[in-house]
């Protein structure tokens, strides 16, 4: 998933690249002054690395480096230890609730009563 910023003329549009099978389709959004837009574009932006209001939830790695597709584990694990509604929601925005629930189910990071909680949270019926 991309932003894509066309120019034609004076005006700049802004396309959303998402990869549907093997192509690649560009999903219009709008002119790029338009204030719907911009929103688009930072909750695009904020799903593409830890916000920096969480880097005490990573005090023991550069939260610049973390990868959120390759470090999902490592970041899922964080949140739902140590994090607050604010992180959950934002984790709930980058990754699928079946991760979530994967890594809930492998991690031996979680106490045994944070995953309850998170199954029950989650409503998964054999918590």
């Amino acid at each position: 998933m991309a932003l894509i910023t066309k120019k034609i003329g004076k005006n700049e549009y802004i396309y959303l690249a998402v990869r549907e099978g093997r192509k690649v389709v560009h999903k219009y959004l709008g002119p790029a002054h338009d204030p719907r837009v911009s929103k688009i574009i930072s909750n695009k932006a904020e799903t593409l690395t830890v916000p920096d209001r969480f880097r005490s939830l990573f005090w023991d790695t550069n939260p610049a480096k973390i990868q959120i597709k390759r470090n999902a584990r490592y970041i899922i694990e964080r949140i739902l230890e140590l994090g607050d509604m604010d992180a959950l929601q934002w984790m709930q925005r980058v990754y699928p609730v079946q991760t979530i629930l994967d890594v809930i189910t492998i991690s031996r990071n979680i106490t045994d009563k944070s995953k309850n909680f998170w199954m029950i949270w989650f409503g998964v019926h054999d918590a």
